[in-house]
């Protein structure tokens, strides 16, 4: 009985020990970890970035549209094949396009260190025209698509589906400096867009995709604050200076005056700003300075070259809020005159040459031409200044919580001194036999109308129709020897001014 009862005991016991074993190794219900902490230092959307002090938004959208009646999304048709009004033009354009931008702060004893990215990701058709005959065979798109990222195309697939990149903003803020890609210290804070969709919109100034600058900004109180800034020149503010000396008559029928001549970057354009940002909205006002460098009046060195010419631009902001016509309600209105900067009125993604053809009862066809660069000059002369002046504005109204109407519109007026005038009119008349008046002055007259429906937060459509007016200041006919890009045979031409419609249809989520 003793043995049983050992073995019994025994047995226990290790049967006791196994258990414990085995508990010991089944999982215990951990205590729960906050991987991602809220940051509620800079608003809605920060998150701490785990095992760092830094807060980090994420946001962006997605969009999908298509605008009639434009070879691009979203302009007019005003050179080109667009503005061919033929075979070759587009009567559809379409797009869809992701946005990701990544905000970063944090907080030092030097203040905030901010870092800003935005890029976007998008398919468009906007590169594909039409070939004409004996131009070989269809295409799909050009550079921006079959190119794809880095230029490189998929050929598994032809390259449609190459898309294209885009990177609007990559700026760091600290200390009251701003350093890298981002909108100009110039601009209203609206750009190129006081109530529209339209994207040629004339009248101010417009880096809606950013501009490298160094930029120091001081913040006085009240909602006053001062900027200073060096911008690059190179990307969005050359309009031209053009050696007249290099007028032709193909030239001209396609709004080429002269030969471009410029030369390398010497100068970034200098901007200062000061904005008064108060409850009822802000005011504005900027300066800027722009270096027209020529590079030769030849194709070598020892041509010459003129002397170089700084232009200037400044322009006014308005912005009312909390009108009484409704919660919401908004006017945007600014004003410009530049001298030897005409970028600054005729923003980077508005046109700056015009050859518009139309119905005429008097030719084959009518044109309309104009071009507006930053001077001009002829071989052995100085560069003469372009003067432009221009308004753009608009009034947004809030019909309740989910719809809203705008009403936009701009104008600009362009204005050349004499030498201008001279050598454009000598080739028009001897070149073309111009018939009446001659000037190479004009103006353009844009108005729009948009409406915006959105049905549940961040989601948004919207129909955006716009005019634009070409006022040339030609008259009478011309003899054109023709072009062979866009089909329009050598022949008589009525000098008209000429109008461009376009609507954009556009979804877009906001996240």
């Amino acid at each position: 009985m003793k043995l049983v009862k050992s073995l019994l005991l025994g047995s226990a016991a290790g049967l006791i020990a196994v258990g414990g074993a085995q508990a010991a190794d089944l999982p215990v219900k951990a205590k729960a970890v906050e991987y991602v902490k809220i940051c509620s230092l800079y608003g809605a959307g920060f998150y701490y970035i785990p095992g760092t002090d830094t807060c980090i938004k994420l946001g962006g959208y997605l969009r999908a549209e298509v605008a009639l009646n434009t070879n691009s999304v979203y302009n007019g048709q005003f050179n080109s094949v667009g503005g061919a009004h033929n075979r070759l033009s587009n009567y559809y354009t379409m797009r869809a396009r992701q946005d990701l931008n990544i905000d970063t702060r944090t907080a030092t004893e030097y203040g905030v260190v901010r870092t800003f990215f935005d890029a976007t990701f998008s398919w468009t058709t906007g590169t594909y025209t039409g070939n004409g005959s004996g131009t070989g065979a269809t295409t799909y798109s050009a550079a921006a698509q079959s190119g794809g990222f880095g230029g490189v195309g998929n050929p598994s697939d032809g390259g449609v589906a190459g898309g294209s990149l885009g990177v609007y903003y990559a700026f760091i803020q600290f200390a009251g400096f701003t350093m890298g890609k981002a909108v100009s210290q110039f601009d209203a804070p609206w750009t190129n867009y006081p109530g529209n969709n339209f994207d040629g919109l004339v009248g101010g100034s417009g880096t809606v995709t950013g501009v490298n600058q160094f930029t120091y900004t001081a913040d006085f109180g009240q909602g006053i604050t001062a900027s200073f800034s060096a911008e690059d020149a190179t990307a969005y503010y050359q309009a031209g200076n053009l050696n007249m000396t290099g007028i032709t008559a193909a030239g001209l029928v396609g709004a080429s005056y002269g030969s471009n001549a410029i030369g390398g970057s010497r100068s970034p354009n200098l901007v200062g700003m000061v904005r008064v940002d108060q409850a009822w909205g802000l005011f504005q006002a900027s300066v800027a300075a722009h270096d027209n460098h020529v590079a030769y009046y030849g194709a070598t060195e020892p041509t010459g070259h003129p002397d170089d010419k700084w232009g200037w631009a400044v322009q006014l902001a308005l912005s009312i809020k909390n009108i009484p016509t409704g919660a919401g309600d908004t006017i945007n209105i600014s004003g410009v005159y530049t001298d030897g900067a005409t970028r600054y009125n005729f923003q980077s993604l508005a046109a700056t040459s015009y050859a518009m053809y139309g119905n005429s009862g008097f030719g084959y066809q009518s044109l309309g031409i104009a071009n507006a660069p930053d001077t001009v000059f002829v071989t052995g002369g100085s560069q003469e200044t372009v003067k432009t002046w221009g308004v753009r504005g608009a009034y947004t109204h809030n019909w309740d919580p989910y719809w809203n109407t705008a009403i936009y519109g701009a104008y600009a007026a362009v204005n050349y001194g004499t030498l201008g005038k001279t050598t454009v009119c000598a080739g028009m008349v001897g070149l073309l036999g111009l018939t009446g008046n001659c000037d190479p002055n004009f103006n353009i007259g844009q108005l729009g109308l948009i409406t915006r429906w959105t049905p549940v937060k961040n989601l948004t459509f919207s129909a955006d129709f716009s005019w634009t007016h070409l006022d040339q200041k030609y008259s009478g006919l011309i003899a054109s020897p023709g072009t062979a890009s866009v089909a329009k045979p050598a022949a008589v031409y009525e000098m008209k001014d000429q109008d461009s419609f376009t609507l954009l249809l556009r979804a877009q989520r906001n996240w």
